[in-house]
């Protein structure tokens, strides 16, 4: 693993992205992590899981945090996660964006002892209406379960993370099986009604429908006991 670190200073949170080949995306979402007007200090962890640093080198701010790691989402924010000074660790998404109060309300929401970490409601940047209502969803099935998926920038005080052991070494499924894990133990997780924007790519590009449904399996299997290892097969 290689890295490369800025000078370091007391950091309250730090924003981990795991990348693979997002040359054309990675600028756009550093962009929307420029907070002049927080009270809260933040670093930038990109973790490519390329060895070639294709996404890393394309980076063209010089304040984030630099790394290479072993291919794997999981992988690849544990390998974030280990050099991170922050107190609370932010699990971003390449193509998703948060809003610009982003740090205050994470900050606000762990300052309480019995928080753990959390995440925000979700939408997708489209305007088509099916993609509004499965986002809309999202939102309410992760307040019911209080079990929020990755692309809804899951956040978790580095105190717990590392106690968790950080993400289970599974190719995927990783944000599920830690939420799990940590409500368990009976711990609480927060949703923010605060809304993050995740790109309706993957939608694009297999068809709502299919995605959707595909999205539903995996997971309801994943429940029942399936391996993620197995279930990777069909994602």
């Amino acid at each position: 693993m290689q890295h490369w670190k800025p000078d370091l200073m007391p950091v309250d949170l730090s924003i981990i992205i795991p990348v693979l080949f997002e040359q054309e995306i990675i600028n756009h979402t550093l962009a929307g992590l420029h907070f002049p007007d927080s009270r809260y200090t933040c670093e930038v962890i990109v973790a490519d899981g390329d060895p070639r640093g294709s996404t890393i080198r394309a980076i063209r701010n010089r304040d984030v945090i630099l790394l290479t790691a072993m291919a794997g989402r999981g992988s690849q924010m544990n390998a974030g996660a280990r050099i991170a000074q922050g107190r609370v660790l932010l699990f971003l998404h390449a193509d998703t964006t948060i809003p610009p109060h982003a740090p205050e309300r994470i900050m606000e929401a762990c300052a309480s002892p019995a928080i753990v970490g959390g995440a925000f409601d979700l939408s997708i940047a489209s305007s088509v209406l099916m993609l509004r209502i499965i986002a809309r969803a999202a939102s309410l099935r992760s307040r019911l379960t209080r079990i929020p998926y990755g692309d809804q920038a899951i956040f978790i005080k580095k105190s717990f993370f590392t106690m968790f052991d950080g993400f289970a070494q599974i190719p995927i499924m990783e944000d599920i099986e830690l939420m799990r894990r940590i409500r368990r133990a009976g711990h609480r997780i927060i949703i923010l009604p605060d809304r993050v924007s995740t790109s309706a790519r993957r939608w694009e590009k297999n068809g709502i429908c299919f995605t959707s449904i595909r999205n539903l399996i995996i997971s309801t299997f994943y429940y029942l006991g399936v391996s993620p290892e197995r279930l990777n097969r069909f994602y």
